[in-house]
């Protein structure tokens, strides 16, 4: 895996990953792009070109919220509610899969990206987005209570993360990509956050020597899966 260093600016992560399955079409001449929306009933989809022909497939828990939020996609051609730790999941079916705002959410996250690797096409993308545990946003987000956060203006919605694994993190998704031949394509940064966890946020940073950043939140990657069915994918 190439080694790469996370670019200090915000991105759109909307226009981002939008793009990149646009020109991942082209480039493979593909007429129907097949997409799973992992995590559906929280995150947010891809904002894709009208013109782009595709086939959306969700998956989620199964709960009251959750299904309502999934059932009221327009985004959504199909989806199926159960747990990605053992959910049904067609090996090498999609040409991309999209989790927003998931993995820092889930307990067993490593086994949960494995299987959607193992679902992905051979040259397929994995695109996601998480709040990175190594930063200052992070730390606030992982250790105080939500009432604290809701006060603070942080959204404090079912979507909240909660659990924050090693793997959420730079430095764990690389040694993730590492172990199963991965390539990170792009490694972007983006702040989400209020004016008082922002205010908290750069407080941590300083007590803490700027070992926790406060200059981003969340990690945007764009992932591929070689092509070579050899390559090593558990």
């Amino acid at each position: 895996m190439t080694e790469l260093s996370v670019r200090d600016r915000a991105v759109v992560e909307d226009d981002l990953f939008a793009e990149r399955v646009r020109l991942h079409a082209q480039d493979k001449g593909l007429r129907r792009v097949h997409i799973l929306e992992a995590g559906c009933g929280r995150g947010s989809g891809l904002s894709l070109p009208a013109d782009l022909d595709r086939h959306v497939t969700g998956i989620d828990l199964d709960t009251p919220a959750l299904r309502t939020r999934t059932a009221s996609r327009g985004d959504l051609d199909t989806f199926h509610l159960g747990d990605l730790r053992n959910a049904p999941l067609p090996p090498r079916a999609y040409d991309v899969v999209h989790a927003d705002s998931l993995i820092e959410r889930i307990t067993h996250a490593e086994l949960v990206l494995d299987r959607m690797i193992a679902a992905l096409k051979p040259g397929g993308l994995l695109l996601v987005r998480f709040t990175d545990r190594d930063s200052a946003y992070g730390l606030i987000r992982r250790t105080l209570p939500r009432r604290l956060l809701g006060l603070l203006g942080d959204d404090v919605r079912d979507s909240h993360p909660s659990v924050y694994e090693p793997i959420t993190s730079l430095e764990g998704m690389r040694n993730w990509c590492l172990q199963r031949g991965l390539v990170i394509a792009e490694a972007h940064t983006e702040t989400r956050g209020s004016g008082g966890v922002c205010a908290l946020a750069r407080t941590v940073s300083t007590f803490t020597g700027g070992r926790l950043t406060s200059g981003h939140s969340e990690l945007v990657l764009v992932i591929r899966k070689p092509e070579s069915r050899f390559a090593r994918i558990i």
